[in-house]
């Protein structure tokens, strides 16, 4: 029988999701000194300290945005 932590949830199930939502695939972006002047002036007035969760969030939700406009349709 399977291993259950105190809120009785699958150990080995909470294991392989945490596997999975790993960040192992690295990738590198250039910028220019006024792209980069723009994004340090948005994280100054947000307050946010993570570059790299600022590209990955803003990357993300441009895709998906693409992706749910961009769905084929019948008509």
């Amino acid at each position: 029988m399977a291993r259950k932590n105190k809120s009785g949830i699958d150990v080995r199930y909470q294991d392989k999701e945490k596997a999975a939502l790993k960040r192992d695939i690295r990738k590198s972006v250039f910028f220019n000194k006024h792209e980069m002047n723009a994004i340090a002036e948005y994280r100054r007035q947000f307050g946010l300290r993570s570059l790299s969760a600022l590209i990955r969030q803003a990357t993300i939700e441009h895709v998906l945005r693409q992706l749910d406009e961009g769905h084929p349709t019948l008509f």
